[in-house]
């Protein structure tokens, strides 16, 4: 199975968990604390399944540099 790798790195310095939002908060240059507080008040809502978009970037993002 070929996986296809986006251009976003996960974060080796600003990680809680496997540095998923501290990777994308370095690329797009957002406040990580608000990154995760938002996506954790998305992760938690009927319309958003958080869990499986964290997954599903923690394959897709390339490991930290």
């Amino acid at each position: 199975m070929i996986f296809l790798k986006i251009n976003i790195h996960r974060s080796a310095t600003n990680k809680v968990f496997a540095g998923i939002i501290g990777g994308l908060s370095e690329h797009y240059q957002w406040n990580p604390t608000l990154a995760r507080v938002i996506f954790l008040l998305l992760a938690f809502t009927p319309f958003f399944p958080g869990i499986i978009a964290y997954l599903v970037l923690w394959i897709l993002m390339k490991d930290p540099e």
